[in-house]
């Protein structure tokens, strides 16, 4: 992919000098990211081969959850709270369905069968199932009691995102300190401690691929509107089932490098960690940051369809993580529940409307 480096200038170039050629930015912007976050997953399997699978997966999520946050943070102030929404949810299905269902086929078609911790699987499904929970209320109040319900939706996003940070943390504890060996898993087939980077080369590497890749997000976020237009596709749509992938993309590349290693716990603390990282820490530190930055306050009252579809992958998700075992049919099946739902609403856009 390192040739995909060249996108990076052309797209600086385009919006310097051509600004009105919003689906030439998009695309190179989009473009330019993948190589970036390519690096940027190669630096984390390095930093978690010296700290361990829970912080290495820990760290893989958070830095590839900066091109969410970086692109939600823009839309933020832009006032577009719908992208906002849907890049959530977006990000959410994606490391769910598609990145853990590509990772558990490239792990399965090289390893019969994988094993993983089935403890802290459960652990992270059952956080998902919460963040699942607490879309569902404040959306279905806003349904049930119409403009009755406006008044109290931001103090009781506020409130809600309050409680998700502060469990959120208490996750990281149990994760990383009380109960760190539920999610430590094998090193699997990795031959590379030949090559192994150190500990500063890596953090280097980490730091200079993230800045580039929220410069991209930047160029991505201000063409999103403009491009969708020109695709004839909606804003919502875009951002869901493209910008989400883009975002993903360290997690996709790193996940699928690691589960092909026979590193299943490790792909799997990748790809949910980071849909737990996003519901309940992205999600709610943005409401808390619309206070500060945004036109008027976010609250967590999703459309009804990005409800739906985040609920929908909580559960397939927690079915398949329940036994331990992962194979490549679990992994098709994963991909083809999130191609459905991109059919869906490719088909049927006005379902993620609010």
């Amino acid at each position: 992919m390192t040739w995909l480096l060249l996108f990076v200038p052309v797209a600086i170039g385009l919006e310097h000098w051509m600004p009105q050629q919003h689906l030439a930015i998009f695309a190179a912007s989009g473009l330019g990211i993948l190589p970036l976050a390519a690096w940027m997953g190669r630096a984390t399997e390095r930093l978690a081969e010296h700290m361990g699978e829970g912080v290495g997966g820990l760290l893989n999520a958070t830095f590839g959850n900066a091109a969410e946050l970086i692109i939600a943070i823009a839309a933020l102030r832009s006032g577009l709270y719908d992208v906002v929404k849907a890049s959530i949810a977006g990000s959410i299905v994606g490391n769910m369905l598609l990145v853990l269902g590509a990772a558990m086929v490239a792990g399965g078609l090289r390893h019969r069968q994988q094993e993983f911790n089935p403890q802290g699987a459960r652990a992270q499904a059952t956080m998902l199932m919460l963040a699942a929970i607490t879309l569902i209320l404040p959306a279905a109040y806003r349904v049930a009691l119409g403009e009755a319900a406006e008044p109290g939706l931001v103090p009781l996003s506020v409130s809600i995102s309050v409680v998700l940070l502060l469990v959120y943390g208490l996750f990281l504890t149990f994760s990383l300190g009380t109960h760190a060996a539920l999610f430590r898993g094998s090193h699997g087939d990795d031959d590379d401690h030949a090559t192994s980077w150190s500990v500063g080369r890596a953090a280097l590497v980490l730091a200079a691929s993230t800045a580039a890749i929220a410069w991209m997000s930047e160029l991505l976020v201000g063409s999103i509107q403009p491009a969708a237009k020109d695709l004839g596709l909606g804003s919502a749509f875009v951002a869901v089932f493209v910008v989400a992938i883009l975002g993903n993309a360290a997690e996709h590349a790193t996940a699928i490098t690691v589960a092909m290693k026979n590193r299943m716990d490790l792909a799997l603390s990748i790809a949910i960690g980071s849909s737990v990282q996003v519901a309940l820490f992205v999600a709610p530190l943005l409401v808390l940051l619309s206070l500060a930055v945004g036109p008027r306050p976010m609250d967590l009252a999703f459309p009804a369809g990005l409800v739906l579809i985040v609920l929908l992958s909580v559960l397939i998700t927690g079915q398949v993580a329940a036994d331990g075992r992962a194979d490549w049919l679990k992994g098709v099946q994963l991909l083809a529940a999130y191609i459905v739902l991109r059919l869906t609403f490719f088909f049927i856009p006005g379902a993620l409307n609010p």
